[in-house]
């Protein structure tokens, strides 16, 4: 199942253009021999100037070069095999030979149940004469983002990992770039936020709107609109991942199965900040809508079991209603819950 995850993500190209955000990533599964990547963003392929088919099935070791500090490396060797994170300086090459510093923070993303499924390493360039202070705050961002989006990570590679062995044609397999993708636009957005007196928050106006957008662009077609209405609201940023989230997996459900025979279409995504506090998003579509019968979320699928632990883990609620075209989804957040995990 590895083996047909690596040749998964190799292979597919369709999310090059899901988003172009600045925080370069990989994603490494250490069950396979020599723990090579699985997965790098677009951001990485600009930095290192590496295709992405160059680079997914190899270990990272290979921006290492010959001034590579022997230190640096050996640190970061210690903390995989002990499943830990770590934050090292490290000399790295880019394809045309080009070497330059960076801050890469390797971190272990566990499962449910603890065990190890894959390491996730977020990289910064650091520009010569970078002043300590500046330094200082680029490591308090990769620890934020770790510290901020790892639990929602564990959650989503726990379900995929408790899916795996009852799928034959693993499918769900290819949305996990797209779940990895959303979290890249939110550290995008997290780094917008960089500025405010207020870094704690999220404008979740635009995170989704960005996200929306980029969702429409890999899955809309010819023939179906994408309408967004939405209020600008900040929201702390772990609500603002677990929204972004479910969004995404509404949306792309949407896209992917209310249009099936129809040549044209509508989905509308709106936000609005409710009387009592706390937030309303409705997402709708006016294709051909679920059966009756249908459940929905689905507890059989990831995307599933995802809304659902989401949804919980927000103290929110989350409606569908059948309409006589098509279907609305309406998600509550009330004001100020207490995130659980």
């Amino acid at each position: 199942m590895a083996d047909t995850l690596q040749k998964l993500i190799l292979e597919d190209t369709s999310f090059d253009g899901f988003s172009r955000t600045q925080v370069p990533m990989v994603v490494s599964n250490p069950h396979l021999e020599d723990n090579p990547l699985i997965y790098a963003n677009h951001a990485f392929t600009v930095q290192t100037g590496y295709a992405r088919r160059a680079v997914i099935g190899r270990n990272c070791r290979f921006l290492q070069g010959e001034d590579t500090d022997i230190t640096a490396v050996n640190r970061l060797r210690e903390a995989v095999s002990r499943q830990e994170s770590v934050s090292v300086d490290i000399l790295n090459y880019r394809a045309n030979g080009e070497a330059f510093m960076n801050r890469l923070l390797v971190a272990p993303i566990m499962d449910r149940a603890g065990a190890l499924k894959y390491f996730v390493g977020i990289q910064k360039e650091l520009t010569s004469g970078k002043s300590d202070m500046a330094s200082d705050r680029v490591q308090s961002q990769l620890s934020q983002v770790q510290d901020r989006v790892e639990t929602d990570m564990s959650l989503i590679i726990g379900m995929v990992r408790r899916k795996s062995s009852e799928v034959s044609v693993p499918s769900e397999y290819a949305a996990l770039t797209r779940r990895i993708e959303t979290f890249q636009l939110l550290y995008e957005e997290m780094k917008l936020s960089d500025g405010h007196s207020n870094r704690d928050s999220i404008h979740l106006g635009s995170y989704l709107s960005r996200l929306c957008c980029a969702i429409g662009h890999v899955y809309g077609r010819s023939g179906v609109r994408l309408t967004l209405q939405l209020e600008p609201i900040d929201v702390p940023i772990e609500t603002a991942s677990r929204v972004g989230m479910v969004t995404s997996e509404v949306l792309t459900n949407a896209f992917q199965h209310a249009f099936e025979r129809l040549e044209t279409g509508l989905v509308e995504v709106r936000m609005s900040q409710l009387s009592g506090g706390g937030f309303r998003i409705m997402i709708s579509d006016d294709g051909l809508g679920l059966p009756g019968a249908m459940a929905w979320p689905d507890p059989a699928t990831v995307g599933g079991q995802i809304i659902s632990g989401l949804i919980e883990g927000l103290e929110g609620t989350l409606h569908l209603r059948r309409g006589a075209a098509g279907s609305i989804v309406t998600i509550d957040v009330p004001a100020g819950a207490s995130l659980r995990y």
